[in-house]
């Protein structure tokens, strides 16, 4: 998205956030305190950006300094990503930038909360989402012995009838395992702790303050509050879940589908809900760059084709899951099924009962 197309969108609704007033001024330094302190401002008519006048040219060392500074995350949005990662309206993994897995959880917090439609950060939204909770959005984690010991896959290969020779589908690295464990974009990871070496115990790292991902099965499942239906949007690519009394409880971002395998349509029930799943290849699925000819299974693990969690459907080889690449869920196709980053699958699953309807939406 361009960002005078954005400047000009925020400009007519009359705001203009800080993330846009960094294009120009630079990025704002991506610090705990900067993240924290992170305030989204109003901007009076004479500070909004003209967007009927052509803007002055600008240099090419200046316009090389504001694309690299769009490219750096924003402390404003990590702070928003984190808000509502923790409300259950899901960013996807928290990269502190703009994009359509930011806009779309916007948009359905908006809704959920009665506020104007619309996909862009507003005051009013802003303020929803500061009054869900008064906790840090960030928090310090010392990298402990069993992080760095592991163990890892040291080699992931990208073909499928390759992994099921790997065994335990586990992380390839340590800054793989402990993004995905604080729901963030390695990159992100890596930009909040720029002098810490994660291959040693005792360094203190900058991660986002959200309920760690967890392991092995979740006891109690289904917990408070229970999921009795689901509604796949094939349109806007979200996955939203409702509880017995109609309540919105969690909305996340999602890849339905591919050309080759599409996602169903029409409506399906949860048969039942596997955490650490294998995951078992069928020849028929004729996958592209599969070339087996007999069933074949991969082992459980983070990286395991379908994550960490099997939502099975009544619907012969159709599920909602994990993934393996969680900063490209909503972003690429899946195979057919419905793809959640892992920690939106597994919370998923926490909550839904079996029985519960599944709903495919593609209008």
């Amino acid at each position: 998205m361009g960002r005078v197309w954005m400047r000009g969108a925020l400009a007519a609704l009359g705001v203009w956030s800080a993330a846009a007033q960094a294009a120009d001024a630079g990025a704002p330094e991506l610090t705990r305190e900067a993240i924290e302190n992170a305030a989204f401002h109003e901007v009076s008519e004479e500070a909004k950006p003209d967007t009927a006048s052509k803007p002055a040219k600008k240099s090419k060392k200046e316009a090389g300094a504001k694309k690299e500074a769009e490219k750096k995350p924003d402390p404003l949005l990590v702070k928003v990503q984190v808000l509502l990662d923790r409300a259950r309206f899901s960013p996807g993994a928290i990269d502190g930038r703009d994009g359509e897995n930011l806009r779309g959880a916007l948009k359905a917090f908006a809704a959920a909360q009665g506020l104007p439609p619309g996909d862009r950060l507003t005051r009013e939204v802003f303020d929803r989402l500061q009054a869900t909770g008064k906790d840090p959005v960030v928090t310090q984690y010392t990298i402990t012995e069993v992080d760095v010991k592991g163990p890892f896959v040291e080699k992931m290969p990208p073909k499928m009838e390759e992994q099921a020779e790997v065994g335990p589908m586990r992380y390839t690295n340590i800054r793989e395992m402990l993004a995905e464990r604080f729901h963030m974009q390695r990159d992100l990871l890596s930009a909040l702790n720029p002098n810490v070496p994660l291959d040693k115990a005792g360094g203190t790292l900058v991660v986002a303050a959200v309920p760690p991902l967890g392991e092995g099965k979740v006891e109690g499942a289904p917990v408070a509050p229970k999921v009795t239906r689901i509604e796949v949007d094939k349109r806007t690519k979200r996955v939203r879940a409702f509880a017995e009394d109609g309540k919105l409880t969690a909305d996340y971002p999602a890849s339905i589908g591919s050309s080759e395998k599409p996602a169903p349509d029409g409506s399906a029930k949860v048969k039942a809900v596997a955490f650490d799943p294998w995951y078992t290849y069928n020849p028929k699925y004729k996958f592209k760059g599969v070339k087996a000819t007999k069933k074949f299974s991969i082992h459980p693990g983070p990286n395991n084709p379908v994550g960490l969690v099997w939502i099975d459907l009544s619907i012969p080889s159709y599920g909602i899951h994990g993934t393996p690449e969680p900063e490209k869920v909503g972003k690429t196709e899946s195979h057919g099924c419905i793809r959640l980053t892992n920690w939106d699958a597994r919370d998923l699953a926490s909550h839904t009962q079996k029985g519960a309807k599944v709903e495919f939406l593609d209008k």
